[in-house]
């Protein structure tokens, strides 16, 4: 039996509650890396905090997720802001992604490893790839405990071989803890 229904009602039982997000650190800290033009995709978007500042920039933006509560709010945000965001419900897999197709994947706190391959894929020569999710070395409770959805030590590199490092931070539990990121990596990659 197919496990899609129930992750689809959790994380509408989720977005249902919460209308707040931000865009990931990865993306906000790193926005002038993003072309000026070309296609992008929020992968697993939420509320669509990414696919709002991908579409300020100019880029064309599709925003896929399971949620379409989160979906419609998203939407909405977007007619509010005067931006076109098109939007794909949906449980992704990995041949849904088109190959070579866009400029700029972003990804952040959703992690399904079979679909690594496909991700590079799905980007252009030259694209790049914003990633950001939890460690298995978190410091706080937020996020997922269960580790497969969370990263080892330098698992992010490993997942994507065929992408050229841009910015990679996986702070950890290195040095004064009250300081900096510590439950999420941090990875922009490019497909040369």
């Amino acid at each position: 039996m197919s496990k899609e229904p129930a992750i689809k009602a959790k994380w509408d039982s989720i977005y249902k509650g919460s209308d707040d997000s931000v865009a990931a650190d990865v993306l906000r800290e790193n926005s002038f890396l993003l072309p000026q033009q070309g296609q992008a995709l929020d992968l697993a978007c939420g509320l669509g905090a990414n696919a709002l500042l991908l579409a300020e920039n100019g880029l064309a933006v599709q925003a896929w997720d399971v949620s379409s509560i989160a979906l419609s709010r998203l939407q909405k945000k977007a007619k509010q802001r005067n931006l076109k965001i098109n939007t794909k419900q949906t449980f992704i897999k990995a041949n849904d992604l088109p190959a070579n197709h866009f400029e700029v994947v972003v990804i952040s706190r959703f992690l399904d490893r079979s679909l690594s391959a496909a991700i590079s894929d799905c980007l252009k020569k030259d694209g790049l790839l914003f990633y950001q999710t939890f460690s298995r070395e978190k410091r706080d409770s937020i996020g997922p405990n269960n580790p497969d959805y969370l990263l080892a030590r330098n698992e992010l590199l490993s997942l994507f071989p065929h992408l050229k490092e841009v910015v990679y931070r996986e702070n950890s539990r290195i040095g004064n803890l009250a300081c900096g990121e510590r439950n999420e990596v941090l990875f922009v990659a490019q497909k040369c």
